[in-house]
């Protein structure tokens, strides 16, 4: 035998027991799993539900189909609204849900979605990955047996649809307004009258005149649901949804029993939906603004006593949440300290550079 022929040989039989090892250790440590995600929204809000089916998607096919999730819509499974107490009592492993709908438990829930005149979008983030909001959200989760991580973001909303229009705060009191939780109790100190309906209900009631105004989403899921055939009068901005988080939460015990290296695809994933469904908004919101005001919307800003008034509004009910409960006012000192150093910067970076750059397009 020539050496070259020889030293090929030695080489392949050398790694011939490695390979052969490998298959098998490599089973060992990918296990076959299966979960059951349910969402709080339909399928038809398909950025916010899309994000479900990334994230199903790379878990999938970076475990090479050993780690399985599959996504169910609301009422599937379970009722929206009961999202998180599934995965709290083990019916389903995960929920993509905002934390917000369960300020009924723990009004502490809406810190880690999003507060009336609280973070934006790009903030949100920005508490949650570095500015320690992950760590306070662990600590609270904890308790409700659950693990959290970010899912995705709307970015702000819209104020909503109102049948008649609004120019004064007189005009807002005994208003019957779609909206709920924190931002529902801080209305109704100015004498709106808060509805909590769920969302398939919401057309028929602005329609016959049930209530008078809805809070929604913005243009790109707003027109799906037709708001503005029955209510032409589009308000803005969305001052309780500055920067929605759509959370994602996790049975802890299903989650401490995943492989490390599951862990860290689960995470990644969330992550790039995270990032996806805020540039979906960011894409598709301005095609679908047009089009809603060829319909016949009405843009208006909301009266700026309005504003000043639900802001004022708003600190004196965060006092009184936060004289009640002690985790509550941690959780909202950490994140108002982080929204006033935030907008240091953005008075100075982001705020002028966009304000330009509207102004500009203005003048064409």
């Amino acid at each position: 035998m020539k050496r070259r022929d020889l030293l090929t040989a030695a080489g392949l039989g050398a790694l011939a027991p490695a390979a052969a090892l490998a298959t098998p250790a490599l089973a060992q440590t990918a296990p076959t799993v299966r979960w059951r995600l349910t969402a709080s929204v339909p399928k038809v809000l398909d950025a916010i539900f899309g994000a479900n089916e990334l994230v199903a998607k790379y878990v999938s096919e970076a475990t090479d189909g050993r780690f399985t999730i599959q996504p169910f819509a609301a009422g599937e499974i379970v009722p929206g609204l009961q999202a998180l107490d599934a995965v709290q009592n083990g019916t389903v492993e995960v929920a993509q849900t905002p934390l917000y709908y369960y300020t009924g438990k723990d009004p502490t829930f809406a810190c880690f979605t999003t507060m009336p005149f609280g973070l934006n979008a790009r903030q949100q983030n920005a508490w949650f990955y570095h500015g320690g909001g992950r760590q306070l959200q662990d600590e609270f989760l904890a308790s409700y047996n659950l693990v959290g991580f970010l899912g995705g973001n709307t970015g702000t909303q819209m104020g909503g649809w109102f049948r008649k229009e609004v120019k004064t705060l007189e005009d807002f009191k005994g208003l019957k307004f779609r909206i709920g939780g924190i931002a529902g109790q801080v209305v109704a100190k100015l004498g709106v009258v808060p509805q909590q309906i769920a969302p398939a209900d919401i057309y028929p009631s602005l329609e016959k005149g049930t209530i008078d105004a809805c809070e929604w989403v913005g243009p790109y899921d707003d027109e799906k649901l037709g708001f503005v055939k029955v209510a032409p009068y589009y308000y803005y901005p969305g001052w309780w949804d500055g920067g929605p988080t759509m959370n994602v939460v996790v049975n802890k015990a299903k989650w401490d029993a995943l492989p490390k290296a599951y862990q860290a695809i689960f995470e990644a994933a969330t992550a790039y939906a995270n990032a996806d469904m805020l540039a979906k908004y960011d894409a598709f919101n301005p095609a679908a603004l047009r089009r809603l005001v060829a319909q016949g919307a009405q843009l208006r800003p909301f009266p700026p006593e309005f504003l000043d008034a639900s802001y004022k509004a708003t600190n004196e009910l965060y006092a009184e949440i936060s004289a009640k409960n002690a985790t509550f006012k941690k959780v909202l000192d950490a994140l108002i300290a982080f929204r006033n150093d935030e907008y240091l910067w953005w008075q100075v970076g982001e705020y002028p550079y966009d304000g330009y750059m509207i102004r500009a397009r203005q003048r064409g």
